[in-house]
This record gives C-alpha cells, structure tokens and sequence, in this order.
C-alpha cells in the first residue's frame, strides 16, 4: 500500500539528529539557534522564535499584537482545528469564515464580510500550497497573521493584469504579508520537526514586540534541539525537495486531465507549493476509496482535522462551501520519496477513478 503521507526524512536528517543527542545537549540551545538563522535567511524575516506547538506560536503572536480577550479572530472553515482550540483556550474569539470553492481558502470579499461581523485580526491558513490575492486582503487594513505551514515558498499572485519586478517578487513570498507569520513543524507538514512551530515577524517594527514577550518565555516554550536538528536539515532541503515534488505533481495534473475530478485553483508556473496533491471529487467518496484500496493506494480526506470537521453540526449551515470540500476533496500521496513506478501506479489510477 502507497502511503499518503511520507516524511521526507533522510540519512542526513538522522545524522543530524543522533549527532545532537551524542552531544547531549537536547534541550532548547545551540542547534535551536542555527535553526532560527536558516530561518531567517530562508524566509528573509527579521526576526524568528522556534517554540514547541503551532498554539504556543499563536499565544505569542497575539500578545505581541496586543490583542485583549474576546478579541474576534476571523479563521478558515478549513483550518487546522488547532486554530479554534487555541484562540478559545487563550480567551479569544473564533469567528469562523466559509471559503471559495474553487481554492478552498478564504478571498478578501469574505474576510469583508467577516469584518462587517466584528472580525478585528485575519489568522490565514494558506492550504495545500496555494496563496490567495494577498494585496486584496492587505488592502482590508487589519491585522493578518500567516499560517504558512502549506505554503512555505509559495508567493502570491500578481493583481491581474500586472506582472510583479524581481524585487516586488522577493516581497511576495509566503510568511512576509503578515504582521507575522507561523511555521507549524508537526509531522504531516511540508517541513516537520517531528512537532514545534516558528514564529516569524517580516519587518524591524513587528519583531520588536515580538521579542519582547518571547525573551521572557520559559524553556519548556522553546523547541530542543533535537527538533530544531532535524527542522534545520528539512529546510536546508527544502528546495530540493520541492522540485521533485513539483515533477510529481505535473505528472499527476496530467492523468486528471481526462478525467471527471477536478484539482483545486492554483498557479502552475511555480507560485504555489506541491505540498500535496487535493482532488475534488464529483462522485462518491466511498466509491473512489474502495477503488484506490483495490489499486494499493491510500487516499484521505484533505480536511478530515479541519475546524469544520470538528464543529460539523454548528459550522455546516454558514459555511457551505468549507463543508462541501470537507466531504468531496482528497489527498492522494505526493512525496518525494515516490519511486517512479510508485508515480506511475498513482497517475494511472488517477486516469481511470470511478
């Protein structure tokens, strides 16, 4: 059976790894340090704190924002469930979005609407490597926190009709349109550490604050240095890792393009990330899982841990799109570990699904 989730972890990833725990130094220290360096050059941020979940990584953004309790936070219906248990947990409150159907994130006309709700902070969780109109949302004026644990290298699309300079396209990047922006580092993410997050500030102005209330964390707040050892090599190898991906993913789009299943909007001239592979179904879930069983390939639900999928019954009725995606997309599995005939086998059965 063909997994559909694979890390990417690799000798030298363990290498890394054992090397630190030769050196008996585990705990939150120097490899945490060289880790947040590669960070801050990968990322071209101005500050970065590596801490050990993605809600103690929200826990500090949102004090560094000066949020106060009850805040109204505006989420994706599709988001990691982890957002709305954490912003409960910290006192804030979860103004959950429905999304677009066609990309599966939220656009700026439904962040308006949610403003026009009492949305006072965005926390956007980019999905499966897509982006949406940035600059639209921006333009909103409020404060934007990116979840970028899918779209890592990822940049946002140009306003139509326009094409971006070399220098407005460094700016473009995932994690730099936000106030601040957080990595999630759990094992299903494009770079895990086996858990932990980062959270990153763009500019001199939003990391002073940022600092100021992450210097005062507790060790048991920061990453050890046996995750940061393997989070440093994962993002060294990064871009390596995403080419192979990307040869993957056009291989894949090909085999759907015969067929009834639809992937999600993105940008294909190497904008978006090709963290996964979603298909939206436009027959039975249960009919193309038995299939893809039969064929040795396992598939699962792309937001099976969403927010939607948690709070199903109270979420449904306002957010029709979100709870439409959460039944009819799936993951089939994109890795760079795929043999060529392991990616062979895919294409074929995504060429002939029920």
């Amino acid at each position: 059976m063909i997994r559909t989730h694979s890390t990417t972890i690799r000798r030298k990833e363990m290498d890394a790894v054992l090397t630190c725990m030769v050196d008996e130094r585990i705990g939150p220290g120097e490899l945490n340090a060289r880790f947040i360096q590669s960070v801050k050059e990968f990322f071209k941020c101005d500050g970065a704190v590596a801490v050990r979940s993605p809600s103690i990584a929200l826990k500090y953004a949102m004090k560094a924002l000066g949020a106060e309790s009850g805040t109204p936070v505006m989420i994706s219906a599709l988001a990691p469930s982890w957002q709305i248990l954490a912003l409960e947990e910290f006192g804030y409150t979860p103004l959950v979005l429905d999304v677009d159907e066609a990309t599966a994130l939220v656009t700026a006309d439904i962040v308006s609407e949610g403003i026009k709700k009492g949305g006072r902070i965005l926390l956007l969780h980019e999905a499966n490597g897509i982006m949406p109109d940035m600059d639209a949302i921006a333009s909103l004026g409020i404060p934007v926190i990116e979840d970028i644990s899918q779209s890592v290298g990822s940049s946002a699309p140009p306003p139509k009709g326009t094409e971006r300079t070399p220098a407005e396209a460094a700016r473009a990047r995932a994690g730099l349109y936000g106030v601040f922006a957080i990595l999630s580092l759990e094992e299903r993410d494009v770079v895990t550490a086996g858990g932990g997050a980062v959270v990153m500030a763009g500019s001199r102005r939003d990391w002073i604050p940022l600092k100021k209330y992450t210097d005062e964390a507790p060790l048991t707040d920061l990453l050890p240095d046996l995750n940061a050892a393997l989070a440093w090599v994962e993002l060294r190898e990064f871009n390596k890792n995403e080419e192979k991906r990307k040869e993957i993913f056009t291989i894949f789009q090909r085999a759907c393009m015969s067929g009834r299943h639809k992937i999600l909007v993105r940008d294909l001239d190497g904008a978006s990330t090709m963290c996964t592979f979603p298909l939206v179904l436009s027959s039975s879930y249960k009919d193309v899982k038995q299939y893809t069983d039969r064929k040795g390939i396992e598939i699962t639900r792309a937001f099976e841990h969403s927010v939607i999928a948690l709070r199903d019954e109270a979420l449904s009725p306002s957010c029709i799109r979100a709870k439409s995606l959460s039944l009819r997309c799936v993951l089939f599995p994109l890795y760079p570990r795929l043999t060529h005939a392991e990616t062979a086998q895919i294409a074929k059965v995504l060429g002939t699904l029920p």
